[in-house]
């Protein structure tokens, strides 16, 4: 196994811990911890598949990760 290898499983392990523990009920999706795991799972995935030239696989995470840092950002103004 290579490190990109555990890198990409690393970001998937991120994304699915956000969403277990969402459907479990331990994690509510409109808090910064969710958004911010997603946001870095689908970064990470995002990026893998930018390099890789994996385009459906880039649409995928890439809109991932914008519609997590969206939540994050309209988490920050409900804040202010």
């Amino acid at each position: 196994m290579h490190a990109l290898d555990v890198l990409e499983i690393v970001g998937a392990v991120t994304i699915l811990i956000a969403f277990a523990a969402a459907q479990a009920g331990r994690l509510q999706q409109r808090t910064v911890t969710y958004q911010l795991l997603n946001l870095l799972g689908s970064g990470v995935l995002a990026t893998i598949a930018a390099v890789q030239l994996s385009w459906g696989f880039l649409l995928l995470e890439g809109s991932w990760a914008v519609i997590s840092l969206l939540g994050l950002i309209s988490l920050r103004a409900k804040k202010a």
